[in-house]
């Protein structure tokens, strides 16, 4: 398969799912969209000369042979349905974070794709940026030695108005928490990073989304890795008026890291034992939603990734198995908390 030969559709037309197709468009071609409301489907649609779909059913039977990868950008809670059809239908897959809301739904998804003989691909985008794909060389090189502990920082805002513009996002049913829909990247990093998760004792509440969302607004969670490292996980999204911090710290036997910024994006802190993280490339923008802003941008390297697997030349970044982890600690968080 050459690059250009590359159909891509997506399903689920809302706001990441124009950063998708911008992506799509560099990468290969946007063909087909799908969306349960029809007019954004449409809008994706005439913006890439793709065609819109009146169901995904129609989507996925009159795209055979014409349509290669299916990107899945709908919300949470349909994450796991859209892209188990898509893989019986024979497409390849790219579904958006979180890969699921529930276990299950996870271990359905690669036993789907398994058995259709195709590629489950999961957004994990945070893993390309730089500082932390430094920390990342660091950790795997043994220069830190023995890692001790591990503090993670979320601290963003999502006030009335970002839940009252989602029919959706604020659900249990479809969101499924603040873990999974705004830090999930955050978790991801912890087990790519660090390693899986053993023990979790978490405090959760909601302090000032009562009547808005369906679960916690705040939580601080102490952890304790299969590794023997300890850990904290302090997560919110009642900063005053806008995001404060997404911060990574490692103490460990030969050096101190921290990546901060507000989205894992800044080197601010390293001392380490003889060596020193330096020329790292400039971190891209965090995706930007008009009052609020999300994670890096970084599904440019994501289409890249899977353009080259497809085409023989590279490894799935994130597979699905990946995405089952983060998925099993934030359960794992939730029903310890619950």
């Amino acid at each position: 398969m050459s690059d250009s030969a590359i159909n891509f559709g997506i399903v689920g037309c809302g706001r990441i799912a124009q950063r998708h197709a911008q992506h799509i468009n560099n990468n290969g071609r946007l063909v087909a969209t799908y969306d349960i409301k029809p007019e954004k489907s449409e809008a994706l649609a005439s913006e890439y000369g793709a065609k819109a779909f009146p169901s995904y059913e129609s989507f996925l039977e009159e795209n055979k042979g014409k349509m290669h990868v299916v990107s899945v950008c709908s919300p949470n809670g349909m994450h796991a349905t859209h892209t188990i059809a898509a893989l019986r239908a024979g497409y390849h897959v790219l579904c958006e974070k979180p890969m699921a809301i529930n276990v299950e739904d996870c271990r359905r998804m690669i036993d789907g794709a398994a058995q259709a003989k195709r590629l489950l691909f999961i957004v994990k985008q945070n893993r390309f940026n730089p500082p932390v794909k430094a920390l990342k060389h660091v950790i795997e090189e043994g220069r830190l030695g023995r890692i001790f502990s591990v503090q993670l920082s979320c601290f963003w805002n999502r006030n009335e108005k970002y839940y009252a513009e989602s029919d959706w996002k604020g659900s249990r049913e479809m969101d499924g928490g603040t873990l999974f829909t705004q830090f999930s990247h955050f978790i991801d990093l912890l087990y790519w990073l660090i390693g899986d998760i053993k023990t979790v004792l978490p405090l959760t509440r909601n302090f000032d989304h009562q009547g808005i969302i369906d679960f916690e607004d705040t939580g601080v969670v102490a952890v304790e890795f299969y590794n023997g490292a300890i850990g904290t996980i302090n997560y919110t999204v009642n900063s005053y008026k806008k995001n404060m911090e997404g911060s990574l710290t490692v103490f460990a036997e030969n050096g101190t890291v921290k990546i901060g910024g507000q989205y894992l994006n800044e080197l601010e802190y390293q001392n380490i034992k003889d060596y020193r993280i330096e020329n790292l490339e400039e971190s891209k923008k965090p995706n930007d939603y008009g009052e609020y802003q999300g994670s890096m941008s970084n599904h440019d390297k994501v289409y890249e990734n899977l353009v080259a697997v497809l085409n023989n030349k590279g490894v799935i970044a994130t597979s699905g198995y990946e995405g089952l982890k983060t998925v099993e600690i934030i359960d794992k968080i939730y029903s310890s908390a619950r």
